[in-house]
């Protein structure tokens, strides 16, 4: 439990910076961090890791990135998580570029859910927001689904004047398949300019798109995970979309349960604030289990009531080498 109460029980492991993606919300153009820092923490470090926080009550463990399929020994990464007494949930988050050869194994070493990021359905304008090749994405979607995960999310991030006109085609094609959709308002992690009204597109503004499509009808208790979104359900459809509005939504931060422990060994106790401590050099100083326990504790007690991104917040370093 952190300093508001809150029940911190959700970490998010970035196993690397890399990624075989450019986002424009996510790496800048020219950045080569794992060029300059090759740090990432080794398999054995991230196990040992996730071990001290199960005794602290973590209990939900997500791969993130960069992109965490580009590395090579993710699946016994995933394996070892998973068969760790006192994990409930081990999840994964992709771009699902190379997802359609990783899946079966995946699943078959304990990986329970996956959210893949699909901006956009026009294969040109996929390119454009992410340099990838949407049909290995949808290849990737598909192997997913054929490979029976327990949860699959489709995750797509709102950029006005880029791909506003495909929340809709990309509500029907996440229907068709009977996976949920979440719209994602842009946050300046990256850089500060997303939240300019040329490129911030609210929440709001994309339920009044579905609005004029379909009849929405909120639902309570979807029990589709940890995160923050709201969920609707399309009557007409009935497509199951959620929506992620860190900056327009009040009291946003009000129940966050997660921390994250960055591809360098940091721990964020919050995405929106630059407070970061140095977990992996701790461990390479040889500390002891009961020393990376406490610096766990000390990081959750650091732990902000809110982010900080409607405050002038300046982004430091890009999502790709925090995690996502």
């Amino acid at each position: 439990m952190d300093a508001f109460g809150r029940t911190i029980d959700y970490l998010r492991l970035s196993i690397t910076d890399r990624c075989n993606e450019r986002c424009l919300y996510c790496m800048p153009e020219g950045y080569r961090g794992w060029r300059t820092r090759p740090d990432h923490l080794t398999r054995e470090e991230i196990v040992r890791v996730a071990r001290v926080a199960v005794r602290l009550g973590f209990r939900k463990f997500r791969l993130t990135g960069g992109e965490p399929l580009v590395r090579d020994d993710v699946v016994e990464i995933t394996r070892e998580l998973a068969a760790m007494p006192g994990v409930h949930c081990v999840g994964l988050s992709t771009n699902g570029l190379r997802l359609a050869a990783l899946a079966p194994p995946l699943r078959d070493a304990g990986l329970r859910t996956v959210n893949i990021s699909l901006d956009a359905l026009n294969p040109e304008l996929y390119r454009k927001i992410t340099g990838g090749q949407l049909e290995r994405v949808l290849d990737g979607i598909q192997a997913a689904v054929q490979c029976g995960f327990e949860r699959i999310k489709l995750n797509c991030v709102l950029m006005r004047g880029v791909n506003e006109k495909e929340i809709w085609p990309l509500t029907l094609f996440a229907a068709e398949l009977g996976l949920p959709l979440r719209l994602i308002e842009l946050m300046p992690v990256t850089s500060s300019d997303v939240l300019d009204e040329r490129n911030f597109f609210s929440i709001g503004e994309a339920m009044k798109l579905l609005g004029q499509h379909d009849e929405m009808t909120p639902v309570p208790n979807p029990r589709l995970g940890w995160g923050p979104a709201k969920y609707y359900r399309l009557r007409r459809t009935g497509a199951l979309v959620g929506f992620i509005g860190a900056l327009t939504t009040p009291h946003f931060c009000e129940h966050c349960n997660k921390m994250r422990l960055t591809a360098d060994g940091k721990i964020r106790p919050c995405l929106g604030d630059h407070g970061e401590l140095d977990l992996g050099a701790l461990l390479r100083r040889g500390a002891s289990d009961a020393e990376l326990e406490e610096f766990f504790r000390e990081a959750m007690a650091r732990k902000p009531l809110a982010h900080s991104f409607l405050q002038g917040f300046t982004p430091c370093r890009p999502m790709t080498a925090i995690g996502g």
